[in-house]
């Protein structure tokens, strides 16, 4: 502890001079093959309430399968620590069970989403309308054999990279939030929408106050190798557009994720840190034989639209 003479209370302060202790999860790191993750509290935060989770396992030919699970406690509901951490365990586990069994990647991603937000519906208090239950967004990443498949409710984000950085980067997630939704709608102007003060309330999450629970999925097939960054607005926050990312991401990145995710987090923290910090770095290798279209790789899933007044009734403060 700071002052080396109090107490710690048992939400992790020192009772004498009033500084918060550190906690395990402050800061986390984890390589796991081809696949790596950081998750650190950032400058402002008195805790860490993003969770992730990095897995391998094989499919029934035998091939291989990489899963990043990534998400972002929504800070203004109660215990959203919690929620993050077993939403990024039961999303992790469900896609464990089903991809060796051959389930496709896609569906997969869709019913672990659901998995995960049953793990945080769990955890909300057993009282019929209680209010502020514990909620978080996710992030999913599986590259399965030439596949690469995403999921994702609220406004955590995947970014494709390619080693080539003469190629095009690209954002492979659209978010469930207030500025996404007016844009999608024809309502606003993105630069106009990102600036007014409701830009990132998100209008997605995984909670039992949440408003009808659509996981979106997508997936596509680079015929470049690259590598898929997951994170949550910790990150982006500070490398927003896909070219930024690229900027920021090591070039070689394919070969050293985890100090490529290292180098994403440090980036975060360098430009102030406001909020927690979690990305996971998932290389995609080239697909061998003949090149999937160009197309498949650089096409970006499209929120539904939403109009402005369900918009302002769904948002929920920022993660």
């Amino acid at each position: 502890m700071a002052c080396r003479a109090g107490r710690v209370d048992t939400d992790g302060y020192c009772e004498h001079c009033g500084h918060a202790q550190p906690r395990e999860r402050d800061h986390l790191e984890e390589e796991l093959g081809s696949v790596a993750a950081v998750s650190d509290r950032g400058l402002r935060h008195h805790r860490n309430e993003d969770s992730f989770a990095v897995a391998a396992t094989a499919l029934p030919d035998g091939s291989a399968a990489t899963v990043a699970i990534v998400c972002d406690g929504v800070s203004s509901a109660s215990r959203p620590d919690e929620a993050s951490a077993a939403a990024a365990a039961a999303a992790n586990e469900a896609l464990l069970e089903a991809l060796p069994r051959g389930a496709h990647p896609q569906e997969a991603m869709h019913d672990a989403i659901l998995a995960a937000a049953a793990a945080v519906n769990a955890l909300a208090p057993e009282v019929p309308g209680a209010q502020n239950a514990p909620a978080c967004t996710l992030v999913g990443a599986v590259v399965s054999g030439e596949v690469l498949t995403i999921g994702w409710v609220g406004d955590s984000r995947a970014y494709w990279v390619p080693d080539d950085r003469g190629a095009l980067a690209r954002r492979l997630t659209e978010d469930d939030s207030w500025a996404a939704q007016m844009v999608a709608a024809g309502l606003m102007g993105e630069a106009e929408a990102y600036a007014d003060v409701r830009a990132h309330a998100i209008t997605g999450w995984l909670g039992a106050d949440a408003y009808d629970l659509e996981p979106h999925t997508a997936s596509f097939k680079p015929d470049h190798p690259g590598v898929v960054v997951v994170c949550t607005d910790g990150l982006w926050n500070y490398a927003e557009s896909a070219q930024e990312m690229a900027q920021v991401l090591p070039a070689d990145a394919a070969s050293r994720p985890l100090h490529s995710a290292q180098v994403l987090v440090g980036h975060a923290l360098d430009g102030g840190g406001h909020d927690n910090v979690t990305v996971a770095v998932v290389p995609f290798a080239a697909p061998a034989g003949p090149a999937a279209p160009v197309a498949a790789a650089s096409a970006v899933p499209q929120a539904e639209p939403e109009t402005e007044a369900r918009a302002e009734r769904e948002a929920r403060p920022q993660p």
